[in-house]
């Protein structure tokens, strides 16, 4: 079986790109290819693997405005020559679902969302920044990849989604159905320290839509010393309203994220994901997290017992549940369990077993894995595969 692993950009590193990794190596004969693709942001596993990009990797300056050839993307997946592959599994949030395969061809597309700024391009607006004339023509050009997006939806045999807020959304934008496999979380990257320090963390792409600024406030006015974790356009105006107590990293590597988590508080998650990888990868440090009550944290997150919610993204309402969160015992050891249910073998057993189910010609093997202290153990699915169809 020829195979294609198809992912949106390799523009930064974030969740999706994660997940696109993991996808690759339970496939690592397969062929990789996006649209464009940044050597340097590559995920780790996949620094050395060839990737097959279109014209648009070649387009003057589309290191520093890619997003601004946002309507030229459609076209670049159409560039795309997958005909000689018999499984087509596409890693999306916005375009890669719409690639062309051939007719006897299978396509599942794991989606992280749709087309966020597509399907909520009025929250979308109100937090990016858009000169007078941009902000008047762009409405229309929305409608018209809106309506590139539905058709492009109809591409994929199957769906899957990352979490059951996203099904619902695949649902309300496509009229699709799809299966709710987690992504993997790479827990064995993190361990439980008893030497617990008095500060909390954020791990982000500092963008405005992710709320950071809720942390950097209620850090400064409470006095908590906050380290933040990661880079984006938004850090100048979070350095600008950000207090003596809150330290800003910039991008770090692996061992120092999991030093900086490993002696926290807590994480601070202020905005809404989709899924979001943070909460569990703190977890499996034995740290709880402190989430607004939206999106994929109200999943992955168990109130209490691994993290606590607040309900209003107000300074004021974070403010509460961090004092709330001083104020209760965690179980380190809890948190550790928790986040075992979402490491990288459960996903890779997950896809496996649903590949199979809608026809795929995968080896579904039988799994046991142990880390440390750490075991669980999981076995072959026997499901049958039913006749494909072109609707899920």
């Amino acid at each position: 079986m020829k195979i294609a692993v198809v992912h949106d950009y390799f523009t930064q590193q974030g969740g999706a790109e994660r997940v696109a990794e993991e996808i690759y190596s339970i496939f690592p004969k397969a062929d990789l290819f996006a649209t464009v693709a940044f050597p340097d942001l590559m995920p780790d596993k996949l620094k050395r693997v060839p990737v097959h990009t279109t014209w648009l990797q070649r387009m003057p300056w589309v290191r520093k405005y890619y997003r601004l050839y946002f309507l030229l993307y459609p076209l670049a997946v159409r560039s795309l020559d997958l005909s000689g592959y018999d499984l087509v599994l596409s890693s999306s949030s916005s375009y890669a679902k719409g690639v062309r395969r051939a007719p006897d061809a299978l396509h599942v597309c794991y989606c992280h969302t749709p087309t966020r700024w597509v399907w909520s391009f009025d929250s979308f607006s109100r937090t990016g920044s858009f000169a007078g004339p941009v902000r008047w023509i762009l409405p229309a050009l929305i409608r018209m990849l809106k309506r590139w997006d539905i058709a492009a939806a109809r591409r994929p045999d199957y769906f899957i989604a990352n979490s059951h807020i996203v099904a619902e959304r695949i649902q309300s934008a496509y009229g699709r159905s799809s299966e709710v496999i987690y992504p993997p979380i790479d827990v064995g990257r993190f361990r439980v320290s008893t030497e617990r320090q008095d500060y909390y963390v954020v791990l982000s792409r500092l963008v405005s839509a992710k709320r950071i600024d809720l942390a950097v406030e209620a850090c400064t006015r409470l006095n908590r010393k906050l380290i933040v974790i990661g880079a984006g356009p938004a850090l100048a105006a979070l350095e600008a309203i950000a207090g003596p107590s809150i330290s800003f990293k910039g991008r770090l590597s692996d061992s120092a994220v999991e030093r900086y988590v490993s002696g926290c508080r807590a994480l601070i998650l202020p905005g809404e994901e989709d899924f979001g990888m943070a909460p569990l990868e703190v977890a499996a440090a034995g740290r709880p997290t402190i989430a607004f009550r939206a999106g994929g944290a109200i999943e992955t997150i168990r109130e209490r017992k691994t993290g606590i919610f607040f309900d209003q993204q107000t300074p004021e309402h974070l403010m509460a549940a961090i004092e709330e969160s001083e104020r209760t015992e965690w179980d380190s050891h809890l948190m550790r369990q928790h986040a075992l249910g979402f490491r990288v073998e459960v996903f890779q057993q997950r896809l496996l077993s649903f590949l199979k189910r809608v026809g795929a010609r995968v080896t579904v093997p039988s799994l046991e894995w142990s880390h440390g202290p750490d075991k669980v153990h999981a076995s072959s699915a026997h499901d049958r595969a039913p006749a494909r169809s072109a609707s899920a």
